[in-house]
């Protein structure tokens, strides 16, 4: 009974070195933490970098709220300057129905001064008839006594100062008539030329409005990009804290692979006489068609796009689409999952860390229906870890397959062409 347990213990072990796909075998315990020492200087510049999009965010606030008391400011001016505009409108049309009426006032007055002429030009013609005075003369001559005198004489007084009246009044007719013109031509051109002012004022101001609506819609704009940077930073320091903790496993279990194994080696010499007993492992068979490299493949289909240049962009990965209903995705290799989650741009998406033959390298299996692993589960080599599907930025049902040899990194620097490297169906 002791050989057959020790033969299953120095099974289970050989067993969970293989499991761990090499972390057991490839990828020293230092070389693991002086990954994870590279990925908490990684998560301490991307901290950085979102204490700096915070300030920038603020900054970018901070100018859209003077932005906006100066919009406050410019309607308030646009407001004062079109009741301005109407006050002198009106004031417009009170000056021309003013000309309207001193037009006819002015109408009158020159038939007035017409008839005044015609008057005038009847007393010429007396006068040039009759000789002038001499008229004036034979009236008075013509007296049948003296107070007949004195009262033509008074008549003829009178008619000459009305004549003299006549001339002044004319003048002063004329003068009069000259004047309001005048004024009512410098009120009309005043009233044009202020209202001209105001126009132009409200076009400047209009135009000030919509330089500022223009300048709070790219500040909008520069802080809803700098909200998605952010969210992407975010993303990759939480991805980031995954493969640490990943990592982290990794090496605790490494280390316990190493006192297991250690222990056994021993059991085995203290009983090296001993027969062999009947033992198996009874650990699960994956369910893909795996490989006999270290890779296998990650799902069945058509291969629909490659790595590389694609529609003006860099396709870091390649896409495996198949309509068939309930595809399965499989681990490309043992390893542990950093993180399993829904992307806004994966969709659903589980990353896996592996260390094969002393290199670590990261799997990405995105836009999947469902993921059926969690973040820090131990996976094996051709395991199923979700369904095929068609979740966030996708156009149509495919596993897009991402390879990088290290840590993925939101610039994807590290990414790789998976073709001859991992089985393609």
């Amino acid at each position: 009974m002791k050989k057959q347990i020790l033969t299953t213990a120095v099974a289970g072990t050989i067993l969970m070195s293989n499991f761990f796909g090499g972390f057991a075998e490839a990828a020293s315990i230092s070389s693991l933490k002086d990954q994870q020492n590279q990925i908490e200087k990684e998560k301490s510049e991307i901290s950085s970098t979102i204490n700096d999009a915070d300030k920038q965010i603020n900054s970018l606030n901070e100018q859209q709220s003077d932005v906006k008391e100066q919009m406050t400011r410019i309607d308030m001016a646009i407001g004062d300057t079109h009741k301005k505009i109407s006050d002198k409108t009106a004031e417009l049309e009170e000056t021309k129905a003013e000309i309207t009426r001193l037009q006819e006032e002015i109408k009158v007055t020159k038939e007035r001064i017409e008839k005044r002429n015609e008057l005038l030009k009847e007393r010429a013609r007396n006068y040039q008839e009759t000789g002038g005075m001499v008229s004036y003369l034979d009236v008075l001559m013509g007296s049948h006594n003296f107070s007949d005198f004195i009262d033509r004489a008074n008549a003829v007084a009178t008619i000459m100062q009305a004549d003299q009246d006549i001339l002044k009044q004319h003048e002063a007719d004329k003068k009069s008539l000259e004047e309001n013109q005048a004024k009512l031509e410098e009120e009309l051109a005043s009233v044009q030329t202020m209202l001209a002012d105001l126009e132009k004022l409200n076009q400047q101001l209009n135009a000030q409005r919509a330089e500022q609506d223009q300048l709070l819609a790219t500040l909008e704009q520069q802080e809803e990009e700098i909200h998605e940077h952010k969210m992407e930073l975010q993303e990759e320091a939480q991805l980031l804290a995954a493969q640490s903790a990943a990592i982290q496993k990794a090496i605790a279990l490494e280390q316990k692979r190493q006192e297991e194994a250690a222990a056994a080696a021993a059991a085995a010499n203290n009983n090296s006489g001993s027969g062999n007993g009947g033992g198996e492992s009874t650990s699960p068979q994956p369910t893909a068609p795996v490989s006999s490299g270290a890779f296998t493949m990650p799902a069945n289909g058509t291969f629909t796009s490659g790595f590389g240049g694609r529609w003006g962009a860099t396709h870091f990965g390649i896409d495996i689409a198949n309509r068939a209903a309930g595809v399965p995705i499989w681990a490309a290799a043992d390893g542990v999952v950093i993180q399993s989650y829904l992307s806004s741009s994966y969709g659903n998406v589980v990353f896996i860390a592996h260390s094969i033959n002393g290199q670590t390298y990261t799997t990405v299996y995105a836009h999947m229906e469902t993921r059926s692993v969690s973040s820090g589960a131990v996976v094996r080599k051709g395991q199923q870890i979700g369904i095929m599907g068609n979740t966030g930025d996708s156009t149509g049902k495919h596993l897009h397959f991402e390879l990088h040899r290290g840590e993925w990194n939101a610039s994807k620097s590290n990414a790789i062409n998976p073709v001859g490297i991992v089985p393609m169906p």
